[in-house]
This record gives structure tokens, C-alpha cells and sequence, in this order.
């Protein structure tokens, strides 16, 4: 709480928190204090769990950003498949907006998945930036960069809200910011890092720079 307190008071526009099943992140009376708290937006990244809805549903935050887990992941790696778990998904995806939660569903950059978030009723994707991060060099992140623009401009047409996230850093960021009607970066390991030598104040102050910089955050 005093971390996300003091992000907001630098210029974020919103809290993100992760609450896994294994609650290897974030216990569940952070989100609880957290929404208590907090002035600006919070995004709970969550799973389709039984068990995290029933707590999301609680919690109530204005968004809920549904991702994968996999038990032995450090982090969320890639994008949900919504195509192979549409019928689960699209159950939460519906009882998460019936109590008037946005619904965002973090996805890979691919025009089959983008189109399945929009038969199910989300209100945003998130594309999954991993690839693009870690590229290997400046023609590999390119590539990877052309490949997200192309599916930024997809989901617009389809009227899906935009967002973007996973592995973006200081250097990289701009890239992904200035795509057209981007509406969120989620970013939080290289702010932390950052935070290390800065203090977190003036990192996520030097972050919002560069997105505003870039776009119109």
C-alpha cells in the first residue's frame, strides 16, 4: 500500500497487482487494503480460477485483467489462450461484468485470439510485449514490433480498448507508446530496478516522462 501511494503520488494512472493462486505475488488482504486505499484505477491481473473470481468479485476493482499461470513461472509468460478455454473464459468474462468490472484479457499479438476477446465480451486486451523485449537485436525487435502494430490496429477495429505490457523497460517503452490509440502500458520490474539506485518516486516520474513524451498519457 505504501509502495502503490507513493506511485500515485509521482504519476501513475492506475495500480496494478497480480493475486496468484499461489499467492507468491501479493496475499489477499493487500488487494483488499489496496482498493481501500488507492485513488486512481486498480487492475487486478487475475486468473479465470473459481476460487480468485470469488475474491475479485469482492473486491470489486475497476478493472480485472485475466491472465495465465503456470505454477512454475517466476511471472505470467505469454498470453491467455482464449481460443482452447473459451467457454470458462467467457463465463468469468461475464460474471466479472455483471458486477460492473472492466474486463482487459492479456493476450499475444495474434488476430485469432484478439477476435475471440471480442466474441466474449472483453472490454480490452492487453498484447503481450514479451517477444518484443526480448529480442535479441534492433531487426528482431522491429519484426516484433510490426507484428504489435499490426495487431494494435486490429483490435481498434474491432472496438476493443488497447493496452500493452510485459518486459517493457526505459529503453524500449517508446516503441510500444507511440502506437496509435494505445491506451495503457502495465510496467513494473524496470520501475523497481530502476527504484533500486533512484528511490520509486523519481522512477515511476522518469517512466510517466517518457510515456508522455511519446504519447498523450
Amino acid at each position: 500500500v505504501k509502495a502503490a501511494l507513493i506511485c500515485e503520488k509521482s504519476g501513475a494512472d492506475s495500480i496494478v497487482c497480480h493475486l496468484r493462486k499461489d499467492r507468491r505475488h501479493i496475499q489477499d488482504k493487500d488487494v483488499y487494503a489496496l482498493r481501500k486505499t488507492i485513488k486512481t484505477k486498480l487492475n487486478l491481473e487475475m486468473s479465470a480460477a473459481d476460487e480468485i473470481v470469488s475474491i475479485a468479485l469482492k473486491v470489486k476493482p475497476d478493472e480485472a485483467t485475466l491472465v495465465p499461470e503456470k505454477r512454475q513461472e517466476l511471472t505470467t509468460e505469454g498470453g491467455l489462450d482464449i481460443i482452447s478455454n473459451r467457454k470458462k473464459i467467457e463465463k468469468v468474462v461475464s460474471v466479472l461484468k455483471d458486477k460492473k468490472i472492466m474486463v482487459s484479457i492479456f493476450i499475444d499479438p495474434d488476430f485469432e485470439q484478439i477476435e475471440s476477446a471480442k466474441k466474449i465480451g472483453a472490454d480490452f486486451v492487453e498484447l503481450h510485449t514479451g517477444n518484443y523485449a526480448d529480442a535479441k537485436n534492433k531487426i528482431g525487435r522491429l519484426k516484433e514490433l510490426v507484428k504489435i502494430q499490426k495487431a494494435s490496429e486490429y483490435v481498434l477495429h474491432l472496438g476493443l480498448g488497447l493496452n500493452a505490457g510485459h518486459g517493457l523497460n526505459y529503453e524500449n517503452v517508446q516503441g510500444i507508446a507511440k502506437i496509435r490509440g494505445m491506451n495503457e502500458l502495465n510496467i513494473g520490474y524496470s520501475i523497481i530496478c530502476r527504484a533500486v539506485f533512484v528511490g520509486l518516486f523519481q522512477a515511476v516520474k522518469e517512466m510517466k516522462e517518457i510515456l508522455v513524451k511519446a504519447n498523450s498519457f
